[in-house]
């Protein structure tokens, strides 16, 4: 049996670690892949994608596709047991990089699309 714990880390009403859905999960874990940068975790050096860096680095197409594959080596390296990774989109625009990641869930053989954005101004 697999636990699905959820993110971020939090307790539910009787007071146990929360958990979740596989399908929520998974995004989850996409997010942590995306916004974490390499070295950032102890004993997993490769770890992440270094994403959230970009907000801060001049708008280009050629930064845009190095991330997109640098993205998808990540999840790909981390997830190849859980997904499948279709496709993968990055646009930054200002202060705010939005990523959208097309995927295949393996465990229920769907196809999800999920956007994650960082940075911008707080709503």
């Amino acid at each position: 049996m697999m636990i699905n714990l959820a993110f971020p880390y939090k307790f539910d009403s009787t007071g146990r670690t929360a958990q979740t859905d596989a399908a929520t999960h998974v995004r989850d874990m996409i997010e942590l892949i995306l916004f974490t940068s390499p070295g950032e975790r102890v004993n997993r050096p490769t770890f992440g994608s270094g994403t959230a860096q970009l907000v801060f680095e001049p708008n280009s197409e050629v930064l845009a596709a190095a991330q997109q594959q640098a993205i998808q080596f990540g999840l790909q390296q981390w997830l190849p047991d859980l997904i499948q990774v279709q496709s993968v989109v990055v646009v930054a625009e200002d202060s705010t990089l939005s990523v959208t990641v097309k995927y295949l869930l393996l465990a229920t053989n769907q196809s999800q699309s999920e956007e994650f954005l960082y940075g911008g101004q707080p709503q």
